[in-house]
């Protein structure tokens, strides 16, 4: 091939990346980016699970979430709860404790999920649950 014909591929390659891109921010820009977060207190369905989030505490630098769950058996279903804070996302701790969520079960329980928050800096705190293809959030103090 010669290098005429390989510039203007490659000139060519740029234009169809550069139009993609373009599509790509148009379709982002016209999107609903945000989404309110549920109330306290207000019970949902997430995904195939019934959840109400109650409120929170924080106790030295254990936050805990107490909610109401249930609708499906789901042994490792407390796993899908984040809470995202201004600099990290943290993992609910799942060791068991007196009235922490173990899992889910068909039946509504009332536990806490309880999250380490030593390690993180600032006051924004939002819990996510996420379902299958549902997601639900939950601002916290």
């Amino acid at each position: 091939m010669k290098t005429r014909t390989l510039l203007l591929l490659s000139v060519a390659t740029a234009l169809m990346i550069l139009a993609a891109g373009g599509v790509l921010l148009f379709q982002l820009s016209s999107q609903d980016a945000t989404t309110e977060p549920t109330p306290l207190g207000t019970a949902i369905e997430v995904g195939d699970a019934d959840i109400t989030v109650a409120g929170s505490a924080l106790e030295g630098s254990l936050l805990r979430v107490e909610i109401e769950i249930g609708g499906v058996v789901d042994e490792r279903g407390i796993e899908t709860f984040a809470l995202v804070t201004g600099d990290q996302r943290l993992a609910p701790l799942t060791a068991p404790a007196d009235g922490r969520c173990a899992g889910i079960s068909e039946a509504p329980q009332t536990c806490t999920i309880d999250f380490d928050v030593s390690a993180t800096e600032g006051s924004s705190r939002v819990l996510v649950v996420r379902r299958g293809d549902e997601q639900a959030t939950w601002r916290l103090v």
